[in-house]
């Protein structure tokens, strides 16, 4: 770590992740405890109860996938188990991936390449 410039002995660009996870975290702990006043402790896609040790299970889903995005009426919340959560996101992510062709698809200048294409006559010559 020669040359790098150090807070409290923490390489700098350490010490910002840290922050920024620090100040990620406070604000994360904020709406969630809102929404877990607000909201009943059930996951809103598979209906399950969840209470005591197992609440910590129990996470905020943001339904426009902004995380500044914080109403004080929870109205861009909602609570879904971690197994939920990660699921939605998942589909979310399939959902822009496959919005479509890409400029480039839409302009015809997708590949001309056919690998496949002389498969048909390699198949007749062995026989």
């Amino acid at each position: 770590m020669r040359g790098m410039k150090t807070t409290r002995g923490i390489p700098k660009s350490s010490a910002k992740i840290d922050d920024a996870r620090r100040d990620r975290d406070q604000r994360m702990n904020t709406y969630r405890e809102r929404a877990l006043k607000m909201f009943p402790h059930i996951c809103g896609r598979c209906g399950r109860e969840f209470e005591g040790k197992r609440l910590r299970e129990l996470t905020v889903h943001h339904k426009d996938h902004d995380h500044e995005n914080n109403p004080p009426d929870g109205s861009n919340w909602e609570l879904l188990c971690i197994y939920c959560h990660d699921m939605e996101h998942q589909l979310y992510l399939h959902e822009q991936y496959d919005e479509g062709p890409s400029e480039a698809e839409a302009q015809g200048s997708s590949s001309t390449r056919k690998p496949l294409a002389s498969i048909g006559d390699l198949l007749k010559e062995k026989k």
